[in-house]
């Protein structure tokens, strides 16, 4: 029995891995100046790991892309540079402070307050100003609603808006990527991925990983049913449930004021793969972002989000 779900999960992960290779061929052969999306986060890191087998000798065809809040946990800020420096590759960084000093954007107030939001505008203006017209993203249909309404070609107008009534058909996987001038692709390799299967591909491909998908221990605070790390820009305000030294780990990174722990003594990639096969809250569950509104994920995509 175990060597049939072995076989099976060889098998599944090959047709996955040979379809998201075949999307970054597609893309690199389509599009004039294609970029990576690349947060330091697990999907981010699978999609720049594809890519590398993709073109293997050769380097990857596309530069890494990350748009940096500030707020970023620094675990995840030197995985990126060491990572890029690594394999190689071109790093461009969008800083969201830079759209503040400019007054492209108005920092939110408050104590609650959080930059996450923000990050549309400075993308935008990345992609804008390197005049790419495609951008890989790590984004998977299983994590959310709206992103499960996304093609693996997905149209972005010249505003680098998001229709999802007006996206192309794909039948027999082919991808139709003309625009007209100004307009953009966001390209979506892993769309057919499940948190276990990315979990699964690590494991089997061993790839590094920043250590806060790790059990680690970390002060935080219990917010809006978020358990956030307490930092700098996460402060706990009168009446809110601090916990000292709490064991947990992160299912997703993301900008600090958003990205939620669990408690996990999952301290391997055998023992994550294990909670993730018997979790009942989706990975997303823990961002307080996507909690804000019923849509808000959608709209943050229609407006150009990734």
């Amino acid at each position: 029995m175990e060597t049939e779900r072995t076989s099976y999960w060889v098998n599944h992960l090959a047709q996955l891995e040979s379809e998201a290779i075949f999307i970054l061929r597609e893309t690199a052969a389509q599009f004039e100046k294609p970029a990576l999306l690349f947060s330091g986060g697990k999907d981010s890191i699978v999609m720049a790991h594809l890519a590398r087998k993709a073109f293997y000798p050769a380097r990857i065809p596309f530069p890494l892309v990350h748009v940096d809040t500030g707020h970023n946990f620094d675990e995840t800020i030197q995985y990126r540079d060491e990572y890029a420096k690594e394999i190689g590759a071109e790093l461009v960084i969008g800083l969201v402070q830079d759209s503040i000093d400019r007054g492209e954007v108005q920092e939110e107030k408050g104590p609650f307050a959080s930059r996450n939001a923000l990050q549309t505008v400075t993308l935008l203006d990345t992609i804008e100003r390197n005049q790419y017209d495609a951008c890989l993203g790590g984004g998977r249909r299983d994590e959310e609603k709206a992103r499960a309404k996304e093609r693996f070609f997905s149209h972005r107008d010249d505003f680098g808006q998001w229709d999802p009534k007006n996206q192309r058909p794909e039948l027999w996987n082919i991808f139709n990527g003309r625009k007209h001038h100004g307009e953009h692709f966001r390209v979506f390799p892993l769309s057919n991925w499940t948190e276990m299967d990315v979990w699964q591909y690590i494991k089997a491909e061993n790839i590094p990983l920043p250590n806060l998908y790790f059990t680690h221990q970390r002060d935080v605070v219990h917010r809006n049913g978020s358990m956030l790390a307490i930092s700098e820009v996460v402060i706990p305000q009168t009446g809110e449930e601090v916990e000292r030294n709490a064991t947990v780990r992160f299912r997703t990174i993301g900008d600090m004021t958003c990205t939620g722990a669990v408690y996990s003594d999952a301290s391997d990639m055998e023992a994550i793969i294990q909670e993730v096969a018997t979790a009942r809250q989706t990975e997303r569950g823990t961002r307080a972002d996507d909690r804000r509104s019923e849509t808000a994920m959608e709209d943050r995509k229609k407006e150009g989000y990734f």
